[in-house]
């Protein structure tokens, strides 16, 4: 088959003027597949074919686009400030462990189970701005397939249609139609699939979080009361 710069191989021929030899692609087709070429559709023209359903995925592929950059420099940033956090021994409201370490720092003369139940709690109220974000990359993930399979239906009801009124003499648009009504799938599933592979991503980070503030949790409060062991419990 030609390939992608087929078009403008043939398009420096056809403009040549000087001498001597252009570089150029020979057609045996004598013009055919050339011609395929140029029917096929570009990107833009693509996207239009998916009409309203279409734009509809792409505001969702953009939307998700926009909270995966913005999680993942967040997520960046709050893993950063916790490994600086694990060096230093005074806690700051700015990062997740500082504001575990204060609630530490809060109740250390207490009893161990009152410790244990202070530090799970603190953890516990870190874990949902851990996870800000992450519920609608899923939902947009579980919603772009079913949008892009409404896409298809409503294409084939127009070709049924069109069946219906002019029959099928026509190969060519039904086969056309058939095409535009599959693009809306084949859109959905391409935001779906990268979707839910950066949803298990930033969960998985998420956990790496949170165990590592649990086990500083605990290393805390081994250093004030001494072997006991204490049970601290993430989300």
């Amino acid at each position: 088959q030609p390939s992608g710069g087929a078009q403008d191989a043939a398009r420096a021929v056809a403009n040549y003027n000087g001498e001597g030899f252009v570089r150029g692609v020979i057609d045996p087709s004598l013009g055919q597949l050339l011609a395929l070429v140029v029917e096929q559709p570009t990107l833009m023209e693509t996207v239009k074919q998916g009409r309203t359903v279409g734009y509809v995925i792409l505001g969702i592929l953009a939307l998700g686009l926009i909270i995966g950059i913005y999680k993942l420099v967040t997520l960046w940033a709050v893993n950063g400030a916790v490994r600086s956090q694990m060096r230093k021994k005074t806690p700051s409201k700015s990062n997740p462990l500082g504001r575990i370490m204060m609630a530490y720092e809060s109740n250390r003369n207490a009893d161990v189970e009152t410790v244990a139940l202070k530090l799970d709690d603190a953890v516990l109220k870190e874990v949902p701005k851990l996870e800000g974000g992450l519920n609608l990359i899923k939902v947009l993930a579980a919603v772009a397939p079913l949008l892009g399979l409404l896409g298809t239906v409503i294409g084939m009801i127009k070709v049924f249609a069109e069946i219906q009124l002019a029959g099928v003499g026509n190969a060519g648009n039904l086969a056309g139609g058939i095409s535009e009504a599959l693009i809306t799938t084949a859109a959905g599933l391409s935001v779906a699939i990268p979707a839910l592979i950066c949803h298990r991503y930033f969960i998985r980070r998420v956990d790496e979080l949170v165990v590592s503030m649990e086990q500083e949790a605990i290393k805390l409060v081994e250093v004030v009361h001494g072997d006991r062991e204490i049970d601290v419990e993430g989300a």
